[in-house]
């Protein structure tokens, strides 16, 4: 019998410990969600200005998943040939666009190989792929033959810019072309700053040092040549 009682009060004392212990976990975990709200806050504030700031066809200076980069309406020629302007580069070297999906890679390709599908899922870094046959894009941000470089975002304002705006973005490094690409915010010159309608507060502070992505382009029958590794 006292074995018995010995035994109930162990499993007393250890379910106590264990409600004890999740308790804690739970409260550090609240704790640390709401102790960011303003952080949280300012992205969404970001979002919703850059994404009207694009829909009027303005053009935005925005984090991505890798460098920051010079943005606006994928589908808006004006706004695409205003990117150009600012970057002093000609148009006949084309610009990627991001995406939050890979269901939206569809809606701007003809005809998506299917070796595609399995970079997309595989890739462990970001992942540019350039399309033949693009479609419902600006026509000025293609490149000659036709093609587009388009990548699924994965980093989180960037991702769900994308998911809010509802189209493809423009994304192209924030540099006078010819110039050192910016790696982080701090090292985008005042002249792009200054010709942009809206730049976005969101990481302005993150002095990480990104790598660009890695570049495959897609050929007839999903023949994968690397541009950049």
């Amino acid at each position: 019998m006292l074995v018995y009682i010995a035994m109930a009060r162990a499993m007393v004392e250890r379910a106590e410990k264990f409600r004890i212990n999740f308790q804690e976990s739970a409260e550090s975990d609240t704790f640390a969600y709401y102790s960011q709200p303003k952080s949280i806050e300012k992205m969404i504030e970001d979002i919703k200005k850059a994404c009207q700031v694009m829909n009027e066809g303005g053009v935005i200076l925005y984090p991505t998943d890798t460098v920051w980069g010079i943005g606006c309406d994928a589908t808006n020629e004006e706004a695409v040939r205003r990117v150009y302007e600012i970057k002093k580069r000609a148009d006949s070297k084309a610009m990627l666009v991001l995406v939050d999906t890979p269901v939206k890679v569809d809606f701007y390709v003809d005809d998506v190989p299917d070796v595609a599908w399995d970079l997309i899922e595989l890739s462990e870094k970001p992942l540019t792929i350039i399309y033949s046959g693009a479609r419902n894009l600006a026509p000025n941000l293609l490149a000659e033959d036709g093609s587009v470089g388009i990548r699924v975002t994965n980093e989180e304002f960037s991702r769900r810019l994308c998911q809010q705006f509802r189209k493809a973005i423009v994304s192209t490094s924030a540099n006078i072309s010819g110039q050192p690409g910016a790696a982080n915010f701090s090292e985008i010159s005042e002249e792009i700053k200054a010709a942009v309608d809206y730049i976005v507060t969101y990481r302005q502070d993150d002095m990480s040092r990104p790598k660009p992505s890695s570049i495959i382009k897609l050929g007839k029958g999903g023949v994968v040549k690397v541009i950049r590794e």
